[in-house]
């Protein structure tokens, strides 16, 4: 799982310019760190796969993964327009779904990795984490 999400993130960076790989690196590291399962870790390596358009819906459909994987990789991805509520409900809803999202959030919100950003946008994320964990129980 983990050279097919390098390949198609390929080229792709974080909001401090890092390769975009270094965080689904960081984010599968995370659930095997919680004691996720290898359906969980697959999960993790995708996460943002299809949300960030890498990866179509329709490949996830036909791709050989349990549904547990696919089912957790759709509830991870956010749509556009999409209330917090939902997709917080969402991953809430869905088996194994919850600690990939932790694991996420965990790196997403890092103190190093938000340092080398400007104080607007470390604060906006910073609240915007914040929030995602409170509804997800996450405090």
């Amino acid at each position: 799982m983990e050279a097919l999400a390098r390949r198609a993130h390929e080229g792709q960076t974080d909001k401090a310019g890092r390769p975009y790989a270094e965080h689904l690196a960081a984010v599968a590291a995370g659930v095997r760190e919680r004691g996720g399962s290898d359906e969980q870790i697959a999960a993790a390596w995708l996460h943002d796969a299809v949300e960030d358009a890498a990866l179509s819906e329709e490949w996830l459909a036909g791709a050989a993964l349990t549904g547990a994987t696919k089912a957790m990789v759709l509830a991870v991805t956010k749509r556009p327009g999409e209330p917090v509520e939902e997709y917080t409900a969402r991953i809430l809803a869905t088996p194994g779904a919850l600690l990939v999202k932790e694991a996420d959030l965990a790196h997403n919100a890092d103190p190093a990795r938000l340092a080398v950003l400007d104080a607007a946008t470390r604060e906006r994320l910073t609240a915007k984490y914040a929030r995602v964990r409170g509804l997800l129980g996450l405090v």
